[in-house]
């Protein structure tokens, strides 16, 4: 009885096999079909982001002839350079700035604004697509309208505050108010992020809504105990995108203040990405706008690091006990 039991047990393993061994090929086909699919994207990755990462981080220990397309080795003074320029202070300075100030307002605006349309249930998706429509607006017409819109004399803002009598500020000329009015424009493109929100509230269960109810918690306490909480990894993910966005902040405060190639703009609008591309562009100093560019990576990485951080104690997952 125990050959037999052995044997039939032997005859089930080998009757195994060939289906393991066909499961296994088709595993490997399937990855191979896949890698396949997204090669274009992975050639595209190693040739244009890695590549360029890597050269400009070559060009950043040497001094850069662009009409030669020729580098001087230059050691390390770029980098040294960078802590000599009191524009490069100036210029992080501001952007910082700005992302403190950015950064929250667009969280607010936009969670708001996927609360109203979460809320709304019927006819949320006109709602939906006229908010998306500034997103899909290209950002040199943006500015224009900005241009209109912010005018201290003559835009539609102060004209609209003097009905309250209010006087309202130079937007564009006074240096308190540049920030504020880049703020501004950003905030006008946020429905990519409520969208994002708007998805993270649509998969709450409404069952605890219910039992918070019934346990006579209100409108208030539920929010602030169960949608916060259970939205908080899309938070996290805004929070983390937004800053890495605000800290490469170049658009508005280019096609604002810059866009006319004069010294003439008040210099809180100098930010980061503004001076990177000044060096570049304008002096054409490429090894040291790599040498800025890689400041700019590492104190990304850094702040990036510390939200993921922070995160693993304030962000909860459906799967945590």
């Amino acid at each position: 009885m125990a050959v037999l039991t052995e044997t039939s047990r032997k005859a089930r393993t080998d009757a195994r096999k060939p289906g393991k061994k066909r499961v296994t090929k088709y595993n490997k086909r399937e990855a191979i079909a896949g890698y396949l699919f997204i090669s274009p994207w992975i050639v595209g990755f190693l040739v244009f982001t890695l590549g360029a990462m890597l050269y400009s981080l070559y060009i950043s220990f040497s001094n850069y002839n662009l009409a030669t397309n020729s580098a001087t080795p230059a050691g390390v003074d770029n980098y040294a350079e960078l802590f000599n320029d009191p524009k490069v202070g100036l210029s992080l300075g501001n952007t910082l700035f700005y992302a403190v100030m950015a950064v929250p307002l667009e969280i607010i605006f936009a969670l708001v604004l996927a609360l109203l349309l979460n809320w709304v249930g019927r006819g949320a998706g006109v709602f939906r697509t006229l908010y998306y429509l500034p997103k899909m607006t290209p950002a040199v017409a943006t500015a224009s309208i900005f241009l209109l819109l912010l005018n201290g004399n003559t835009g539609a803002i102060n004209r609209f505050l003097a009905i309250f009598g209010i006087d309202g500020p130079q937007w564009l000329i006074d240096p308190n108010w540049v920030k504020p009015s880049i703020v501004l424009m950003t905030l006008w493109g946020v429905s990519g992020t409520m969208v994002i929100f708007l998805a993270a509230l649509k998969n709450v269960p409404r069952d605890l809504y219910e039992v918070a109810s019934l346990d006579g918690a209100g409108p208030i306490r539920q929010f602030f105990t169960i949608t916060i909480p259970m939205i908080s990894p899309a938070i996290f993910f805004n929070v983390v995108v937004l800053t890495i966005a605000a800290l490469q902040v170049f658009d508005q405060a280019y096609l604002l203040f810059w866009r006319d190639q004069t010294n003439a703009s008040p210099e809180s609008s100098l930010f980061y990405g503004v001076y990177l591309f000044q060096q570049a562009f304008r002096q054409f100093n490429f090894g040291f706008a790599a040498a800025m560019a890689w400041l700019l990576f590492v104190i990304i990485l850094l702040i990036t690091l510390v939200q993921v951080k922070v995160s693993n104690r304030l962000v909860y997952y459906e799967g945590d006990k």
